[in-house]
């Protein structure tokens, strides 16, 4: 538990800082996209994602991140990728962007978006553990 509260508190400082240094809010699919098409600032948004993949690294090395387990097959997964991919087009933003940031400046639209997240999130649970159960966490 106290790892998920220090966790959390260190996505909300990463946010906050990444807010007052940019003036925009941390959302990970808004970053990606920008370091890919972006000219100027591609830089400092690299950089961001680097640190994000080297904090995951370093909690895999001492053991606070789950080992991974065996799931779907890759072409399931390429295509759930995608699928994630449209989802964030579609509602301007992911996760991060709207559950973390948009929510913290109580935007309407980021609290519509984040139930729907929610809401297909335990749609495909229900799916993947009672019709597909081989798929499922073991």
């Amino acid at each position: 538990m106290l790892s998920a509260l220090f966790g959390g508190a260190l996505i909300g400082l990463a946010a906050t800082l990444f807010w007052f240094a940019n003036g925009r809010v941390a959302g990970i699919s808004g970053i990606l996209r920008g370091a890919l098409l972006a000219r100027g600032r591609r830089g400092e948004l690299l950089l961001f994602l680097a640190g994000l993949v080297t904090a995951g690294c370093l909690a895999a090395a001492v053991g606070a991140a789950p080992a991974a387990a065996s799931g779907p097959p890759v072409g399931v997964l390429v295509v759930a990728g995608g699928l994630v991919g449209v989802g964030t087009r579609l509602a301007r933003g992911c996760t991060s962007g709207h559950g973390v940031c948009g929510l913290s400046r109580f935007s309407v639209r980021s609290l519509v978006a984040v139930v729907a997240f929610m809401a297909t999130g335990a749609a495909t649970v229900f799916v993947v553990s009672r019709i597909l159960p081989g798929w499922g966490v073991r």
